[in-house]
């Protein structure tokens, strides 16, 4: 249950910080973002506005329908902010802004993204054990076998089905 509260409290005044950055002037707008200290004072007092809030009879005590009425608030105000995205976003991509998308529209948002630079640097460092620059087809082969020296556990030199299936079962987790 205080988990619970604590993570309406989270929801819910959540939007005290936009709000805030709103009203600030617009030089002070990066700042804004940026983490900020928050004397405890201050964090106290967003706990208890947000427990007011919560707090619709105003008696002092948050019971369960309130915790679910402010919980459902919060979430309607999550989904309204998502769909207000998606829609942005679907705006950006209507490159003809006839209300649809052609498949040149939906996928010209990534052929625009560049691909990022190869660098092969870590793999060397990793693999090329003489440090020539180059990697050898035994330099390539030596952590593969050694990968497959442990998987093969009952060390018969092949990897059985259940072998296999433990290893796939490890990398899962």
């Amino acid at each position: 249950m205080i988990n619970r509260l604590c993570l309406i409290a989270l929801m819910v005044s959540a939007p005290i910080v936009p709000a805030a950055a709103q009203t600030a002037p617009a030089a002070s707008a990066p700042a804004a973002r940026t983490p900020q200290p928050l004397p405890r004072a201050n964090y106290l007092q967003r706990v208890d506005a947000t427990f007011v809030r919560i707090d619709a009879n105003k008696d002092g005590f948050t019971d369960r329908a309130e915790l679910e009425a402010a919980e459902s608030r919060a979430l309607a105000a999550l989904k309204a902010r998502a769909l207000r995205e998606r829609e942005a976003g679907f705006r950006r991509l209507d490159k003809d802004k006839n209300g649809t998308l052609t498949l040149a529209e939906f996928n010209a948002i990534a052929a625009a993204q560049p691909l990022p630079k190869p660098d092969a640097t870590r793999f060397l460092a990793q693999i090329d054990t003489n440090k020539d620059g180059k990697v050898s087809l035994a330099e390539n082969r030596a952590p593969a076998m050694v990968q497959f020296d442990r998987l093969d556990t009952n060390k018969d030199g092949s990897l059985s089905v259940a072998e296999q299936r433990a290893a796939a079962a490890a990398n899962r987790r």
